[in-house]
């Protein structure tokens, strides 16, 4: 399907380019969320005629983004979770949990301008890039502890865990010396 863009869409095309993408693509994303219009001779005939509006409203947009991206770039927001000793979550943070956190930091974003490909499963810091437009987009860190004390230690540089305490190093000993065993006992 042949589609007009309204907006510039990343691996796709600026705005006013007529693409052609897949049918499904075009219908269940592009379409709805008025990114494009089908590239039909009326609607290339309506484009021409509303796209000084649509390049006015796209630079406004832009303008308030970038205003935006200068007080958000950076910060660093902690997010409290409950983790098991070897700094595992129990849950997960996802980009729900992060757009929260930066609504009460005092930022208006939704969690579909938040780009994570993989939810966090673990304690520490995480940076994450957040699109505030189409061609603005910011990296904050997100500090996932399980209490502000040993968030501000993960702030300062300090190790939350360490060796001793999760016990990997023992483990793997003992891992590699039963695995020895068993296979000294296989050829005897």
């Amino acid at each position: 399907m042949e589609v007009i863009l309204l907006e510039r869409v990343p691996k796709l095309g600026q705005m006013g380019d007529v693409v052609r993408v897949r049918d499904g693509y075009a219908r269940n994303f592009l379409l709805p969320r008025g990114k494009a219009l089908r590239a039909t001779a009326a609607n290339k005939a309506h484009f021409e005629q509303q796209r000084a509006q649509l390049e006015a409203r796209n630079l406004e947009l832009r303008s308030e983004a970038e205003k935006v991206a200068e007080k958000l770039n950076g910060e660093t927001f902690v997010i409290l979770r409950q983790a098991g000793e070897t700094g595992v979550l129990y849950g997960s943070v996802a980009t729900r949990d992060i757009a929260e956190a930066l609504t009460e930091g005092g930022f208006t974003v939704t969690r579909q301008q938040i780009v994570l490909n993989t939810p966090i499963k673990t304690l520490g810091l995480h940076t994450v890039p957040v699109t505030l437009h189409p061609e603005v987009e910011v990296t904050i860190t997100i500090n996932v502890a399980r209490s502000a004390e040993e968030a501000e230690r993960q702030q300062r540089g300090e190790a939350v865990f360490t060796r001793e305490e999760t016990n990997l190093d023992d483990l793997g000993l003992e891992v590699g010396a039963a695995l020895a065993d068993a296979a000294g006992d296989e050829e005897a």
